[in-house]
């Protein structure tokens, strides 16, 4: 922005007038004089003035240039948004496999039981949901297995908001792909049956383990989302309850805690352990288990522990190189033929 004009003053040297001036002379002269810097005044005084007005414009033009940049980035995050929301739930057409049938299924477990025992993207419909959406399954392991979450690269970012874990993230497309199905998708799900929760589990090492918990369950938004598990089993060690050491139990158990995330706070701590281990969970204050962590790999140093992080088997401070979590009802029996 140009700068305003400063008014220079105006000076008259006495020594070009003539020596001698009649008396009326003198008065016209002067009268002349000051009618020139009245002039000269005036017009630097309504250049001023002008300038001033010209930057209080140029500056509501600024403004209103930023107010269109700020409205149009707010609108470019929601497409982004819808885009990544259409990405869960069409999927892409070629990815998920075509069953050729009207028939609806309520999980994969269905699906498999039905005859299809091929993994990959389906499309399922919990028993009271709206629409259809897309989902892994894992027909491997004896079949049947909802995908809910899967870590595997560090590829996609779980440090989101409520809505982003709401209605669930990531690539639906890639057989391998980083996701998180969606806590609503979660809920209702959970709520057709009693679902087993398997999540499966491997280091940088080459070495896998897995913990089991019968009865999951996920609440409502009402409800924050609380999670519920039953009767822990497997080789990981129980890090969802944190039974195995009563001191942790009270601050690192995760059995009926509400869902978190940094831009809602439903843990025990008087901090906000979703913005501090950035990522979106289960927390108590904090956490014996954080799946949704950030990908290191491996032992990992940071201001909080928030690896992917599974307590009861590397601890706090090893961030895991794959975790799966898949849900299939208690009661499954698999269908051979």
């Amino acid at each position: 922005m140009l700068p305003c004009p400063r008014t220079a003053p105006v000076l008259v040297q006495l020594s070009s007038l003539p020596p001698v001036l009649s008396m009326g002379t003198m008065a016209t002269m002067s009268s002349f004089i000051l009618v020139t810097i009245t002039l000269v005044i005036g017009r630097e005084a309504w250049a001023l003035e002008n300038c001033l007005q010209e930057q209080m414009r140029l500056r509501a033009q600024v403004h209103q240039l930023e107010t269109r940049v700020k409205q149009q980035q707010v609108k470019i995050a929601q497409l982004l948004h819808e885009k990544e929301v259409q990405l869960l739930d069409k999927g892409e057409e070629n990815s998920v496999i075509d069953l050729g049938s009207k028939r609806q299924y309520a999980d994969c477990s269905e699906i498999f039981n039905d005859g299809y025992k091929r993994s990959g993207f389906y499309k399922i419909k919990p028993l009271e949901s709206p629409a259809e959406f897309s989902v892994y399954c894992d027909m491997s392991d004896g079949g049947g297995w909802t995908v809910i979450q899967r870590r595997s690269d560090g590829s996609e970012n779980f440090n989101r908001g409520w809505n982003d874990y709401k209605n669930g993230f990531g690539n639906f497309v890639q057989k391998n792909g980083e996701y998180w199905l969606g806590n609503k998708n979660l809920h209702l799900l959970t709520t057709q049956g009693d679902y087993t929760l398997k999540i499966d589990l491997a280091d940088f090492e080459k070495n896998s383990r897995y913990a089991q918990y019968k009865n999951f369950k996920v609440g409502d938004e009402e409800n924050s989302y609380e999670l519920n598990i039953g009767e822990y089993s497997g080789t990981a060690g129980d890090s969802l309850t944190g039974k195995f050491h009563p001191e942790v139990q009270w601050w690192g158990s995760h059995q009926r805690m509400k869902f978190s995330t940094w831009d809602k706070d439903n843990d025990n701590y008087e901090g906000n352990c979703a913005e501090e281990d950035q990522s979106g969970w289960w927390f108590n204050r904090c956490h014996s288990a954080n799946l949704n962590g950030l990908y290191y790999t491996g032992s990992y140093t940071a201001e909080t522990d928030n690896g992917v992080v599974w307590h009861t088997w590397h601890g706090w401070w090893y961030s895991l190189k794959s975790v799966i979590m898949k849900i299939r009802p208690n009661d499954f029996i698999p269908n051979i033929v």
